[in-house]
């Protein structure tokens, strides 16, 4: 028997190696065989896309198809998707549903774009697709021979790149059930407090991965205390002198006309100079009290979204965290 693949091309086998197949068990219910040929005649399918690892099934479906009379669709068998181990994608190597993908804070256009590129190429380097744009460029003649492997941390990425393409309204009705189970969110957020919510995550956008990322790593935005990060104060905060360096740049602050990147670093800057210690240090100290960590967007737009208030509060309680360093 041969049979033309979309893929492969020719593929022939030898029908004295298709053994006789069971069709129908005992207790009345079909086999998968006769299940899924009988469900393509019944949908008048034309062209079935598969695993490689079908390309065994086909000859006896294509007896099937001819013993009831149908028309035999055209095949394409696609390479398999492999584990970063290369071995058959399983449980062990991740999320197994759509549903628990989602739940990690993935997005839909960018599953949908990660695994059409998984054994397929659009012949040139470009790999961002929408939905619509993908369903324009797709051929079945730039599916790959080799098994695709699927990598999560290149899923990540396209992850990242679908957020960073959202509008921000949409951005935030899309983390609005991570902030609500983080207990961070405001209706006000798409109402009157909106553009400030709005510029919050565009700030937060470059470093977020999966959606929940806006949620943990923007938390002191919505906090009033935050929970500092035990080696960032030992190492930022806990040293001589930054006590009294702090207290200085909070008077500071206090008597800026107003409060925006461009006027807190030069009063940071200012201070630094005045006291006669690095900016570079102060600008660690000072973020360490406002977000408790060491790594944040830059500074100066989180001091200004922050908000005055909130920033001298927290340079006050840094200070009083501080107070027990030598000077």
């Amino acid at each position: 028997m041969r049979f033309d693949d979309l893929v492969h091309g020719p593929i022939q086998f030898d029908c004295a190696n298709i053994e006789d197949f069971v069709i129908l068990r005992s207790d009345g219910h079909p086999t998968y065989q006769l299940s899924v040929v009988s469900d393509d005649v019944d949908m008048a399918i034309t062209h079935v896309v598969r695993g490689d690892d079908h390309i065994s099934n086909t000859p006896k479906q294509i007896l099937l198809y001819r013993a009831l009379g149908a028309a035999v669709p055209q095949f394409a068998h696609v390479p398999l998707i492999l584990g970063p181990d290369k071995k058959r994608l399983s449980k062990r190597h991740g999320a197994t549903s759509v549903m628990e993908y989602a739940r990690q804070g993935f997005l839909p256009e960018a599953m949908f774009n990660f695994l059409a590129l998984l054994g397929w190429s659009p012949g040139n380097n470009t790999e961002l697709f929408s939905r619509d744009d993908l369903m324009k460029a797709f051929s079945l003649d730039g599916i790959s021979g080799g098994n695709a492997v699927f990598n999560p941390e290149k899923l990540d990425w396209f992850n990242q790149q679908h957020i960073m393409r959202l509008a921000p309204d949409e951005l935030a009705r899309r983390i609005k059930p991570s902030f609500e189970a983080a207990g961070f969110w405001r209706d006000d957020y798409l109402g009157e407090r909106h553009a400030w919510f709005f510029a919050v995550l565009e700030l937060l956008k470059p470093r977020a991965k999966r959606l929940d990322d806006f949620a943990a790593h923007g938390r002191f935005f919505f906090v009033g205390a935050v929970e500092f990060d035990a080696t960032a104060v030992d190492k930022h905060l806990r040293v001589p002198g930054i006590s009294a360096h702090l207290g200085a740049l909070d008077a500071a602050f206090g008597e800026l006309p107003t409060f925006d990147p461009a006027s807190t670093e030069q009063a940071l800057r200012a201070t630094a100079e005045s006291r006669g210690v690095k900016a570079a240090s102060l600008i660690h100290a000072v973020r360490v009290a406002v977000t408790g960590k060491t790594v944040s967007p830059g500074l100066f737009e989180v001091l200004a979204l922050v908000g005055r208030d909130k920033v001298r509060a927290r340079l006050r309680a840094a200070v009083e965290l501080a107070a027990d360093s030598p000077s």
